[in-house]
């Protein structure tokens, strides 16, 4: 008999419907039922995606012992992390403070008033290396609750002090000295051998590549540049990305990049997609166009709605094991690739004896001249049977189970991935993603906002739960790079609208900061509010983001000084700590250096005018922001007119050099202006 889960439209919480575990969702309901029936609440948080998740429910939430044992001592509540971002927040922050680490799946013991007193992670079915089994984890703290009730309560209330935050006010400059503070501890972290930071496991580090990329850019330092591309060429050369299919997975758990948790997640592809764009600019390599591209063509394939939204991920898991949709034998290879077998896994470094379980994950150990030159055949060669062996591969894999796919159109992550795949249009000239930003553009128009606030998921063919501060202002962001893909000022009011919001629902001027939750939102224990980079961007970054490039276009001192505010309040941190604080250090880059801002007038459908962007969308300038087309708003228009065709102006806040009609005088402008 299902149990309340199947109502539900997400599909992480659908994977519990037939659980014997008497799973409430989140919602008022579970904690009138706790406070009714005077249990704790045992709140389970996860994702769809998630290997480990799976792992727990299978060992014990698919149990019908430790399901009894849950029904009969608590109230059982599960949340999906990706809906409510929220609730997992705040419960991780317990969860971290409790036990030093943090994950999922996470699990939390909570009063009926929703205060945290015990949790961790994963537990196992039986005592496992230093882990207690989960069983007798339940029973100890049924057994806490009935006897040593005082103890729980207070011990609940202690806990409630970690989100006591003072107001942000002060904090320290934000100037070049910052910013080279942040640059040195980054590098100080950086892996010479591996590239990335730190050691396993080892995650996309994206938004501090970003803010390295852009100091390069600023000062011209060319060891800054070497990390990115090092990085790069380290995670496009590695089990991490999927040589066969393109997208990255969501991590590796090795140092070298090779051996990756194999669910692939929009949100990583999203930001990646644009670093590669971006890093092309700076550098013309081939390669890195060629896998960003294989990026998007994943995302365009396996990840588009048929209107137009994006998915939110693919499992790690098929056939009932993780990575099997992905790994080879020697022998399935050698079988699929017939003649060139030997040359192409040499190529992917393939062997008998695997690197994974017995298994290959396809990689790329050696540069191609070395492959080339070690098979006698020239690098033309190699690359023609590199094609022909992924198109066999591809064929072989496809009678494969395929991974599941979480079908749920998360609002912050399509915002991330339209202003990725309007960038990469606008960068790569190219008719097709220009096409796959447009549909996910209107469609995200329709069904995910509504008088200027957005909504944080489409499922089910509705839009659910209101949205976070991630969710209007990534959208805000997606919807300005679709303004500059196509200069119809239609996306321009989009973005000022969640602009709006942003201000309005999420910003505290007693906190000095932005909340992540908005003011007519429902209560919950704290209202949550998190600078700090995750997987994707903080919610504050993007909304500072956002505030400054609204006022790049439009003169908003009001929005501009908002960003500023929020910039200085946290400059310590992010000097102190730039891995976490990626985005923001990318804010505080445009706020030290100021924006490039570029005007095109003229019909963006005419031959001169697109000559003018194609010379923009070959360089790499950091903070650039675009206006155009014959409309006569942003107001960083007014006064500039086309001048007997398309006419381009380079500016520095709303001072502009002479207007131009020439690509190459362009060129060199924007050459001038990135020297300050």
């Amino acid at each position: 008999m299902p149990n309340r889960l199947a109502s539900e439209t997400s599909p992480y919480l659908r994977q519990h419907m037939d659980n014997p575990v008497d799973w409430f969702p989140w919602g008022d309901e579970a904690f009138a039922r706790a406070r009714a029936e005077d249990k704790p609440v045992l709140l389970s948080v996860g994702y769809a995606a998630c290997h480990w998740c799976h792992v727990m429910a299978h060992e014990s939430f698919e149990d019908g012992t430790t399901a009894a044992l849950m029904n009969a001592s608590f109230v059982n509540v599960k949340v999906d992390r990706e809906e409510r971002p929220d609730v997992d927040a705040i419960y991780m922050r317990a969860v971290q403070a409790l036990t030093r680490h943090g994950g999922w799946p996470m699990t939390v013991f909570l009063t009926p008033d929703g205060a945290p007193f015990f949790g961790g992670t994963y537990f196992p079915p039986d005592d496992r290396h230093g882990l207690p089994a989960f069983r007798r984890v339940l029973a100890g703290v049924a057994d806490a609750w009935r006897k040593r009730r005082d103890d729980v309560v207070r011990d609940a209330q202690s806990l409630l002090g970690i989100f006591d935050e003072p107001p942000l006010r002060g904090g320290g400059a934000v100037n070049a000295g910052l910013l080279q503070r942040a640059v040195h501890a980054a590098a100080a972290q950086y892996d010479t051998a591996h590239g990335g930071f730190g050691g396993a496991p080892k995650f996309p580090p994206t938004m501090v590549l970003d803010f390295l990329l852009r100091r390069w850019a600023r000062t011209g330092d060319d060891a800054l540049l070497r990390i990115v591309t090092h990085t790069w060429g380290r995670m496009t050369g590695g089990g991490i990305f999927d040589q066969l299919g393109g997208g990255f997975h969501r991590y590796a758990v090795d140092q070298t990049w090779l051996v990756p948790h194999f669910e692939k997640m929009l949100y990583d592809n999203a930001l990646l997609a644009r670093l590669g764009a971006q890093l092309w600019q700076a550098t013309d390599d081939g390669t890195v166009r060629e896998a960003t591209e294989a990026t998007l063509a994943w995302v365009e394939q396996e990840m588009t709605a048929p209107d137009g939204g994006f998915y939110a991920s693919l499992d790690a898991d098929s056939d009932g094991h993780e990575g099997t949709f992905y790994v080879w034998t020697l022998a399935e290879l050698t079988r699929a690739l017939g003649d060139d077998a030997a040359l192409l896994t040499d190529y992917w470094g393939a062997t008998a004896a695997g690197n994974f379980e017995g298994r290959n994950i396809l990689w790329r150990p050696r540069p191609d001249a070395a492959v080339a030159a070690a098979h006698a055949i020239d690098e033309p060669a190699l690359q023609r049977a590199v094609a022909r062996g992924r198109t066999a591969l591809l064929a072989a894999r496809a009678m494969r189970v395929r991974p599941a796919r979480d079908e749920k159109i998360i609002a912050s992550w399509n915002g991330l991935m339209l202003r990725g795949a309007a960038e990469c249009a606008r960068v790569f000239g190219k008719p097709r993603w220009r096409t796959l930003a447009l549909r996910a553009a209107e469609f995200l128009s329709h069904n995910l906002v509504r008088d200027g606030r957005a909504w944080r998921v489409f499922a089910g063919g509705e839009a659910r739960i209101a949205g976070f501060l991630e969710d209007h202002a990534a959208l805000g962001l997606g919807f300005l790079a679709t303004y500059e893909l196509t200069f119809d000022p239609r996306w321009l009011a989009e973005a000022r609208a969640l602009a709006v919001s942003c201000e309005r629902f999420f910003w505290d001027d007693d906190a000095g900061a932005f909340f992540d939750t908005a003011s007519d939102a429902p209560p919950l224990v704290t209202r949550p509010r998190d600078a700090f980079d995750n997987a994707t961007p903080s919610g504050t970054a993007l909304a500072v983001e956002l505030l400054q490039r609204l006022a790049a276009l439009d003169g908003d001192e009001a929005g501009a000084a908002r960003a500023r505010q929020v910039l200085s309040s946290l400059a310590d941190r992010t000097a102190q700590a730039p891995l976490a604080f990626g985005h923001l250090l990318g804010a505080a880059d445009a706020e030290v250096d100021g924006a490039v801002s570029v005007v095109l007038r003229g019909s963006p459908s005419a031959a001169d005018f697109q000559a003018l962007g194609r010379a923009l969308a070959d360089r790499y300038v950091p903070s650039l922001v675009l206006a155009g087309g014959t409309a006569a708003d942003p107001p960083l228009l007014t006064g500039k007119d086309a001048r007997d065709g398309a006419t381009a102006y380079v500016c520095r806040g709303f001072t502009c050099e002479a207007p131009t009609r020439d690509a190459d005088d362009l060129k060199r402008q924007l050459a001038e202006a990135m020297q300050g």
